[in-house]
């Protein structure tokens, strides 16, 4: 069915090519869209509203919608726009109704504060399988792609070392373990290991990190906690590579592996980096719905 939003009034506030894919499905539902740094290539931001600031941009929403990686530890907007950067503040967003649905990828900790002091409702989609499990193809695929640029291996007959098992790294030990790598997880969970196992793929708990970190020619960590630390990157070889696709700052001693000559990168939001229109059109499938829900519901 498709969702009532005409005449609502939506600020979609930052982001990258996920937001534009985004404000242009709004806008074809009849919603009117406000945007304030949002890289809308030029001709493509027709019948959607420009605003210079963000005060500009909140006046008169119904809803707010953030970019996926939200605000930093210092308020800033993600924004791909370089000319300046988007503060937001309790006292900006203390201009809408209590109640008013505030949309985002992964809320920190400031932006939790902000919309409790404001009595907003923080919806955070990254937290929905529907947003999530879709979402964890493109960082997959995203994460191969690295690892094979940043190697003179090939994946096929590598041996891959996945840490986590939530649903990024279910997709990624999957396609690891179909394109022909010999792929671990590694678990806290028995349940978790139980389930790598059935799918074929190796198991182990993190006491026995060590040991499968020293085999491992690809290590990809999705654990938003230090779980490579100076102990395990001792066993690492120097001639791995490691993909840490947490949140910053990750779950790598990324100063440590310098130290010892381990290559490690710190790849957080690969869907917006690779594959923006896929990307985007997750986005642009779910939070009509979700908006319309909120909305009935006030």
């Amino acid at each position: 069915m498709r969702p009532q939003l005409k005449g609502v009034a939506v600020a979609m506030l930052g982001g990258d090519a996920r937001q534009v894919i985004l404000a242009e499905r709004l806008e074809a539902l009849g919603v009117r869209v406000k945007a304030v740094g949002v890289p809308f290539p030029e001709k493509r931001c027709r019948g959607i509203e420009i605003c210079r600031e963000i005060s500009e941009g909140l006046e008169g929403v119904q809803a707010v919608i953030l970019p996926v990686p939200g605000v930093n530890d210092r308020g800033e907007l993600y924004t791909v726009l370089p000319d300046r950067p988007l503060i937001l503040s309790g006292e900006l967003l203390s201009c809408l109704p209590a109640g008013t649905p505030v949309l985002v990828g992964m809320a920190r900790k400031v932006l939790r504060e902000m919309t409790g002091r404001c009595n907003l409702r923080l919806i955070e989609l990254m937290g929905l399988d529907e947003v999530a499990i879709l979402n964890s193809i493109p960082s997959a695929e995203g994460a191969v792609q690295m690892a094979m640029e940043n190697s003179s291996i090939t994946i096929h007959g590598s041996s891959s070392l996945v840490l986590g098992f939530g649903r990024t790294a279910i997709t990624l030990a999957r396609l690891l373990a179909a394109m022909g790598s010999r792929t671990t997880v590694v678990a806290r969970n028995p349940a978790h290991r139980a389930r790598a196992v059935e799918m074929g793929l190796g198991a182990a708990d993190y006491t026995q990190l060590g040991d499968a970190a020293a085999k491992a020619d690809f290590l990809y960590n999705t654990v938003p906690a230090m779980v490579l630390d100076k102990e395990a990157l001792s066993r690492v070889s120097p001639e791995a590579l490691i993909i840490d696709l947490a949140s910053p700052p990750g779950g790598t001693d990324f100063e440590e592996a310098q130290r010892l000559g381990i290559k490690a990168i710190l790849a957080p939001g690969l869907p917006g980096k690779v594959a923006p229109k896929t990307a985007g059109r997750i986005l642009a499938d779910v939070v009509p719905r979700i908006l319309a829900e909120e909305l009935t519901l006030r």
